[in-house]
């Protein structure tokens, strides 16, 4: 009788695949100690930035003389210099002032640290409004932007563009707070005013299809323009009411509002009928298409141009609907600063009697 073999032979895994396993494995670990020491690293060369502008602006305002200021840090640069080589110039010494008096709280800011690295910090740091300068720190954290990102952001003036610009400096406070605390982002936050679609690259006379293909040919820098958490779900979204048909140019969701937005593209000035067109699309989008867990829908309506007091007296807000115009050709910077500072002023002025009402 033939004996039975009592050690069969043991089945040897494919070496490639094992080898494409632990290199995954080991990737993720060398990626992560990476990051974690690019952190670390920033957060010890950030800190020592802090600690040398503290101990600057501590002599220099002791001794409550500017030209004497001035003296020290040329003196303090040439010996920081002659010792430590590149790095220690004049101009650096003052960033290393001015973070100390941008973020006074030194606990603050090493948090910030695990998020924004010093370039970031230095381009916010030169935004003298409190308010917006909070602004960009939450939509920077928020959307992970590159130092390059942030740059084009505050010159394309985004906080100036939102919606959050228009509201009183209490409600910018409390939802920037939201946003920090509970990570919950209103959709003023989001929202924009005008809504800047230079890259088209459409001629002076198009159509509404003509707008809605050059977007859709461009989609990945429109959903930027967007802003954080947007992704397109439908052109032409074709719903039925009563066996008559209607179509919603352009559908999309957010899912940092957990919201469905519905897009309505339009050449001319705002029209009123647009509001009871656009309420039409968000109630058969919340009857139909809202999931459980989602907030109502809401709508954009992409002009040419606005209708200010129509769109006040509409009280569009209270419908989920936000009127907005786009731009196809940037104008100069000093032209939309100014046609921006001169809307947030004015919606503030009228905000008073509008709560009021």
């Amino acid at each position: 009788m033939k004996e039975v073999d009592r050690n069969p032979p043991q089945i040897i895994p494919n070496i490639q695949e094992t080898a494409q396993t632990l290199f995954s494995e080991i990737r993720q670990l060398i990626d992560a100690a990476k990051q974690r020491a690019a952190v670390a690293i920033n957060t010890e060369i950030t800190m020592l930035y802090w600690q040398v502008g503290d101990r600057i602006q501590t002599e220099i305002l002791k001794r409550q003389r500017a030209e004497y200021g001035k003296q020290v840090i040329t003196e303090l640069s040439q010996h920081l210099t002659q010792t430590y080589g590149k790095g220690w110039s004049e101009r650096q010494l003052r960033y290393c002032i001015l973070i100390a008096e941008v973020f006074p709280n030194r606990e603050i800011l090493h948090t910030l640290c695990a998020k924004l690295s010093w370039s970031h910090l230095k381009l916010i740091m030169g935004i003298d409004d409190p308010l917006k300068r909070n602004f960009y720190i939450e939509i920077t954290q928020l959307e992970n932007w590159s130092v390059r990102q942030l740059q084009e952001r505050i010159n394309s003036m985004l906080f100036e563009r939102t919606a959050i610009s228009r509201k009183p400096e209490e409600t910018i406070r409390h939802d920037l707070e939201q946003l920090r605390e509970n990570k919950q982002i209103s959709p003023d936050l989001l929202l924009k005013d005008p809504y800047i679609l230079d890259f088209l690259d459409i001629s002076d006379r198009y159509l509404e299809k003509d707008l809605e293909d050059a977007i859709l040919r461009d989609i990945e820098k429109f959903l930027l323009e967007l802003g954080a958490g947007f992704t397109f779900i439908a052109r032409q979204k074709r719903i039925q009411i009563d066996n008559d048909d209607f179509y919603i140019d352009l559908l999309f969701y957010n899912r940092k509002l957990k919201r469905l937005v519905a897009i309505d593209l339009k050449l001319g000035n705002f029209r009123h009928e647009y509001k009871s067109q656009m309420e039409l699309y968000l109630r058969w989008l919340a009857k139909y298409d809202q999931e459980s867990d989602e907030l109502p829908p809401l709508g954009i309506i992409l002009c040419a141009g606005k209708k200010q007091e129509q769109i006040e007296l509409l009280e569009l807000d209270k419908s989920g609907i936000h009127v907005a115009e786009y731009l196809t050709v940037l104008p100069p910077k000093e032209l939309l600063q100014a046609k921006l500072q001169q809307a947030i002023a004015s919606a503030r002025r009228r905000l008073p009697s509008l709560e009021q009402d």
